[in-house]
């Protein structure tokens, strides 16, 4: 895969090209820009692979290259110094991205899963949900067995561990199942008003609709549906909604 780097720092630049020469000699780094303007006057003439893009460019960021261009036609891995909420947005968009100094076994394993993924179609969608959550997170990128599913965070009501699945409830009665963990979830919603009441329930706490007490009790919830709270977890849920 033909690659280029965009990173305002020359250092990260050619510590990252050393890294893939070493690592992932499928990799070709054919250019690096420092700047948005650079990286899209390259792009634009050389067509990459994959684009391993920097958040943070002297002339801007990331994620204006990407609303700058008209197609996307390669796959991306987002390069970060630890920024909490640029890491939340990832997560959200379900896109790769690696943190600054970058790990060798983490890249090998980023490249791994880009090489892996034959369809760019979905790209856009994870995009699209990236650039929505700019300034606030509003929706979340989920796969299923029939693409990528784009959903408002304000519509799951609940999340259902199914094994090493996860079954999203969605306010119209709709089911999502998504081939990640329950646990990779309560990570990522947590911060949305979400709480984990069982190992087996993530629930948006403003569709509870009552509590029942009880050794753990369980919570009715705005779709009539009741689930039992854990008798560990009972104490930090009941100090969650008061």
């Amino acid at each position: 895969m033909r690659a280029i780097i965009v990173d305002d720092e020359a250092k990260s630049r050619n510590t990252l090209i050393a890294s893939l020469k070493n690592y992932t000699p499928q990799i070709e780094v054919i250019a690096d820009a420092a700047s948005v303007v650079e990286a899209l006057k390259k792009i634009k003439e050389l067509q990459p692979d994959i684009l391993f893009l920097d958040v943070q460019l002297p002339d801007g960021s990331g994620f204006d290259i990407l609303e700058l261009l008209p197609n996307l036609s390669f796959k991306i891995i987002f390069i970060s110094a630890f920024d909490k909420y640029a890491i939340e947005a990832f997560k959200f968009s379900a896109i790769d991205y690696l943190l600054k100094p970058i790990e060798p076994e983490l890249l090998i394993k980023a490249v791994e899963k880009l090489s892996k993924e034959s369809k760019l179609e979905s790209l856009e969608g994870k995009i699209n949900v990236l650039l929505s959550n700019r300034t606030k997170v509003e929706k979340i990128a989920l796969p299923s067995a029939h693409g990528l599913e784009l959903v408002k965070v304000e519509d799951i009501i609940y999340c259902q561990a199914d094994s090493n699945y996860t079954i999203f409830h969605l306010v119209d009665n709709k089911k999502i199942l998504v081939s990640r963990s329950l646990k990779e979830y309560d990570e990522i919603l947590s911060s949305q008003g979400f709480f984990r009441i069982h190992q087996s329930y993530l629930i948006k706490l403003s569709y509870v609709k009552k509590y029942v007490k009880g050794e753990g009790g369980s919570v009715i919830l705005e779709n009539g549906k009741e689930l039992d709270v854990s008798r560990r977890r009972k104490e930090g849920f009941i100090q969650a909604i008061q």
